[in-house]
């Protein structure tokens, strides 16, 4: 069996989900969606998360507790790991009427990938790596891979209204992940952790 290790940038993937469909399919299991993107001669390893904490903000201040309840139900998945980046706050001025707020610039998860990436290669973790994200900046780590590792594939998954040209053209293959597998790869609605916890599928995600 051809051994698969998939690697989520889940900023991209979130936000795609919800220019495409709103917020319906937040309560996704990344480890089920990889495995339901997979051929049948290929074998799931291990799932790399890579996502950042969000923090509370005015207009939505419980984001932040449905983020973390997100992360504990797919902490109770087999073979799932995450990997944090972090949100750099910066001054945004509209240059219209001047007026100012605070946003957040998710950083280190491009890095954070294309660590994973080069060094699950190196240690020859996987056959197949499986890049769900458009991001054009990690082009290079996918071009070091194929260049380095010529016997190795690395297939990108585009999530919904996600695409670059340059994935594209870096890696063995590609494809954009469709809304049926998508609607088969959902958490069930209350997940159990170890302690007994029950954990809900938050309304707004429905």
């Amino acid at each position: 069996m051809e051994r698969v290790i998939s690697y989520i940038d889940g900023f991209n993937l979130s936000r795609g989900l919800k220019q495409k469909y709103g917020k319906k399919y937040y309560w996704l299991d990344l480890s089920l969606l990889s495995q339901n993107l997979l051929k049948k001669n290929q074998q799931l390893n291990h799932t790399k998360y890579f996502t950042s904490r969000i923090k509370a903000v005015k207009h939505d201040p419980y984001q932040h507790h449905r983020q973390s309840h997100y992360i504990d139900a797919l902490l109770t998945r087999d073979n799932l790991s995450l990997h944090y980046g972090h949100y750099l706050k910066k001054a945004i001025q509209c240059r219209n009427c001047k007026v100012k707020w605070d946003s957040y610039e998710e950083k280190k998860t491009d890095v954070n990938i294309a660590v994973e990436l080069i060094k699950d290669a190196y240690q020859d973790n996987f056959d197949t790596a499986l890049l769900m994200s458009g991001d054009s900046d990690l082009t290079s780590p996918v071009q070091t891979i194929r260049e380095l590792f010529p016997s190795k594939k690395v297939i990108i998954a585009f999530p919904p209204m996600r695409y670059s040209d340059q994935l594209k053209i870096a890696s063995n293959g590609y494809f954009t992940i469709g809304e049926k597998n998508i609607r088969n790869s959902l958490l069930p609605d209350q997940v159990t952790e170890k302690n007994g916890f029950i954990l809900k599928r938050p309304s707004q995600w429905r």
